[in-house]
């Protein structure tokens, strides 16, 4: 009975690496135009097998702002109301990457730059 309860197991791990399931990865990016990233330092995937989080990419967010402005030449003014900035998070050559393998190996989510 032992043995068909180990076999059941095997045939299970088996189906499961099988499947490629997901995994984190983690690469640097080599280019930004157009966006490539090598991951395990032999496989360079382009951005048509890439998925970016805002974490990776540039973006804009409204605020609201209240403040004075800094004193020049005597003079300051107040600064109110909704504003929008930009939030610079694009990727640039050198950056180290943490990815999401999606299940299949045929998509990459990049989650996040790795801090350094």
């Amino acid at each position: 009975m032992n043995n068909i309860v180990q076999s059941f197991k095997k045939a299970a791990v088996d189906a499961i690496q099988a499947a490629d399931p997901t995994a984190i990865q983690f690469g640097h990016v080599t280019s930004t135009s157009p966006l490539k990233i090598l991951v395990e330092q032999k496989k360079e995937l382009s951005i048509a097998q890439l998925i970016l989080t805002r974490n990776v990419r540039d973006y804009e967010v409204e605020m609201l702002v209240d403040h004075m402005t800094e004193v020049a030449e005597g003079h300051s003014h107040g600064y109110k109301g909704k504003k929008k900035f930009t939030v610079h998070n694009a990727l640039k050559v050198g950056d180290s990457v943490i990815l999401l393998k999606m299940q299949g190996g045929q998509k990459y989510l990049v989650l996040d730059k790795e801090v350094v």
